[in-house]
């Protein structure tokens, strides 16, 4: 029997963000209240919902959840997009000073300048005008040339240092003769404190913290340091794909309440030297089967998307090509930009191909998705990247190849610039040591089972608290992380 908790996690994130119920009571149509969301209409659209909540006595629970959602959704869009016109234009005219009104209609028109009117106010994203600057040709020019004296990233930060790092991956799997080469030993201390006010004193706080996930050869030697509170539930490894520490801790009232662990790992390069000649179309077995099918909300065969692999992939069948050239594209097309919170997004795969820019986790759910409907199997993994210094949330995917099996991809650090094709297309099958990895699939259930609607319904990066009054959404907590790398 499933839980409440994923049940409700199966019903937020197994339909698209149009399918929402209609009940015979409802004072107006499901259409109607569709078509006010599209419009930004979001205070006509939440009083029909509040309607429907308040008159009828006979909707099912799962029903009264969705609807309940749809009004949280559209106030996280609220809180995503809070930027006005003149502030927009005051960041972007600041270092583009010569615009005319005609340039910005262009940027809006391209997705370049991201906006939406909401209630009869137009409103920016938050990281729009940033973004500008990534997603305009011109645009980006004119910041490369206005940052042209900052210090140049250093170690694998740089784009010199990551390659010769990836160098030294593929030598050592190559002249080892395995996949799992180049460790290293990470500490990791990861936290999350709920501002004080947000909960009455002494009422119960609920935290879900991500917990390293044990993969063999490639993550592994988990060793948990400290935590505070100092009990708390592991989510078993096999059991659960997005994987939990669990806490409980007292609401600290107008003091902040913090949770924390602290804790080492080991992680892997990888690299298979996959030789196109030897990959075969997959035979679909029953462990296989559900990555080469549709995955709603967010990996689904849209006419758009058939049309666009036909067009990128062509004639070629063999499939480490496809995957190259499914690569090379997205690599290629889809700009990486700052993105909206994923649970305001009806279909991130489907939003990257449309706007031609998105995160790492967008252009990650559209090349699965195009693979996917080529008959490559292809399954998400996400967590966090250590480039030394910097680190980052990220997300990236797996991808298997008969008789290889499974290989790391990851789109988002595309092609590398040489001319050794094996490792131009390094990120096709193969990985640098500095990853954690958190999550093998998106949108899973957590274990103890969380009772209200996650703030991240899909990816679990950050992590996740709640009390018996609610969610407690991002804008009211803080996340920190902070590693080293241990050597011996």
């Amino acid at each position: 029997m499933r839980s409440p908790g994923r049940v409700l996690l199966v019903l937020l994130t197994a339909l698209p963000a149009s399918i929402l119920p209609v009940s015979s009571c409802a004072p107006t149509g499901e259409q109607q209240i569709h078509q006010w969301i599209a419009g930004g209409d979001f205070a006509r659209a939440q009083s029909a919902i509040e309607e429907i909540l308040r008159q009828d006595t006979v909707l099912a629970p799962s029903q009264r959840l969705l609807w309940e959602f749809e009004i949280e959704r559209m106030n996280r869009i609220r809180l995503d997009f809070r930027q006005t016109e003149r502030e927009v234009k005051e960041y972007v005219g600041a270092r583009l000073p010569s615009l005319t009104p005609e340039d910005y209609a262009r940027f809006e028109a391209s997705h370049a300048l991201e906006a939406m009117t909401i209630d009869g106010q137009k409103l920016y994203f938050n990281s729009a005008a940033r973004n500008l600057f990534r997603l305009d040709p011109h645009a980006r020019q004119v910041w490369q040339e206005q940052h042209k004296d900052a210090p140049a990233p250093t170690g694998l930060a740089s784009e010199s240092g990551l390659d010769a790092h990836i160098a030294l991956v593929m030598e050592a799997a190559v002249k080892s003769g395995k996949p799992y080469v180049k460790p290293v030993r990470l500490r990791v201390k990861q936290s999350i404190t709920v501002d004080g006010g947000e909960v009455p004193e002494g009422e119960t706080i609920r935290c879900w913290l991500p917990y390293p996930r044990e993969i063999a050869g490639r993550q592994g030697g988990i060793r948990v340091l400290s935590t505070d509170p100092p009990r708390s539930i592991i989510a078993d490894n096999s059991a659960f794909l997005q994987r939990t520490i669990y806490f409980e801790k007292p609401s600290a009232g107008n003091a902040k309440t913090t949770f924390s662990i602290e804790y080492e790992y080991t992680a892997n390069g990888v690299y298979l030297p996959v030789d196109p000649g030897r990959v075969t179309v997959p035979r679909v077995t029953p462990e296989l089967a559900p990555f080469i099918r549709e995955e709603p909300p967010h990996i689904v065969f849209t006419p758009e998307l058939k049309k666009l692999s036909k067009e990128i992939v062509g004639e070629e069948s063999n499939p480490v090509l496809v995957a190259r050239k499914l690569f090379a594209w997205v690599d290629t097309s889809i700009t990486w930009a700052s993105a909206r919170e994923y649970s305001t997004v009806p279909n991130l795969g489907l939003y990257a191909y449309e706007n031609r820019h998105g995160d790492c986790g967008m252009q990650t759910l559209l090349i699965v998705t195009l693979c996917r409907l080529n008959g490559i199997p292809a399954r998400w993994q996400s967590g966090w990247e250590f480039r030394p210094p910097g680190q980052s949330m990220h997300d990236w995917a797996m991808i298997y190849f008969e008789p290889y099996g499974w290989v790391p991809m990851d789109v988002t650090y595309g092609m590398r610039e040489t001319a050794d094709e094996s490792m131009r297309y390094f990120y096709v099958n193969g990985m640098d040591s500095y990853r954690l990895i958190f999550n093998d699939a998106f949108s899973q259930p957590f274990y103890p089972a969380k009772v209200f609607p996650r703030s991240e319904t899909v990816d679990l990066q950050r992590g996740e608290v709640e009390w018996r009054g609610g969610n407690i959404y991002f804008d009211r907590w803080h996340w920190n992380l902070v590693w080293e790398e241990k050597h011996e």
